[in-house]
């Protein structure tokens, strides 16, 4: 009864880690094949979600997180943002909001922001964001996800999760070294990628892209993994040679 407990939390642990992994692959299959814009919605869509108001400049960025550079087909692979003046002006946020309200736009939701919050919209195969960062006003325009995105990334997550699980339950229940070294190089390898992507989730829900932490975490992590690896195998050669020679008894008999 005493190591249920343990047994429970190890496979939690592999669900949060697996379910995670799951999550970003899921995301980045159902991201695929993402529309890219028309010309005609990207003009339209800043006179009609801000009415009266002129942008001050437009670039156009190509999608880049965490070091890695996004195709044009995947979700948020490239983006337009409309400059609002050199300071921050929350009164588009409300302006902003009523327009998506009457003008039919789906998917409008709160974004958090420092200064002062943001909304988000979407429609005809486009997610607009106004928000406020410290040198001005921005209203980025994106691709929204495909049709199937969600499910993948549920089924993907689901999936993971049930594999962590029994991986790490069978990992706390096997006493045997090499399985708990393996339990330990897989949690020190996706625990930076898991605690990363929940904190875009905490932040953008699954509006951005969260699979690019675990290709731009690849770099650091595969060096590390293979240290802690070396590591290890030194630590099991030790446990199986052990300094202090085992006397056999018979041997000590026959000398006494």
């Amino acid at each position: 009864m005493g190591r249920r407990p343990g047994y429970v939390a190890m496979a939690l642990l592999g669900a949060l880690l697996f379910g995670t992994a799951g999550l970003a692959l899921g995301s980045w299959y159902g991201g695929r094949g993402a529309e890219p814009l028309s010309a005609e919605a990207i003009r339209s869509a800043p006179g009609e979600l801000l009415p009266g108001v002129e942008p001050s400049g437009a670039t156009t960025v190509q999608g880049y997180r965490y070091g890695v550079w996004l195709a044009a087909d995947d979700v948020g692979g490239s983006r337009i943002e409309f400059q609002y003046g050199d300071g921050v002006d929350c009164a588009l946020s409300e302006l902003m909001r009523r327009a998506a309200e009457t003008r039919g736009w789906r998917e409008i939701r709160r974004v958090p922001g420092a200064s002062c919050d943001g909304w988000r919209a979407e429609r005809d195969g486009m997610t607009v964001t106004l928000t406020h960062p410290a040198h001005g006003s921005r209203l980025s325009i994106t691709q929204s996800a495909p049709g199937g995105f969600r499910a993948a990334t549920i089924t993907g997550t689901l999936l993971g999760a049930v594999a962590g699980a029994v991986l790490f339950r069978v990992v706390a229940r096997s006493r045997r070294p090499v399985p708990l070294l393996a339990g330990t190089l897989v949690t020190v390898a996706l625990f930076p990628g898991a605690a990363l992507t929940w904190t875009d989730l905490a932040a953008n829900r699954l509006a951005e892209p969260v699979w690019p932490v675990w290709r731009g975490l690849a770099p650091v992590l595969v060096p590390l993994w293979l240290v802690l690896l070396l590591i290890g195998v030194i630590v099991l050669a030790k446990r199986r040679d052990p300094a202090v020679p085992v006397t056999d008894p018979v041997a000590t008999g026959h000398a006494g």
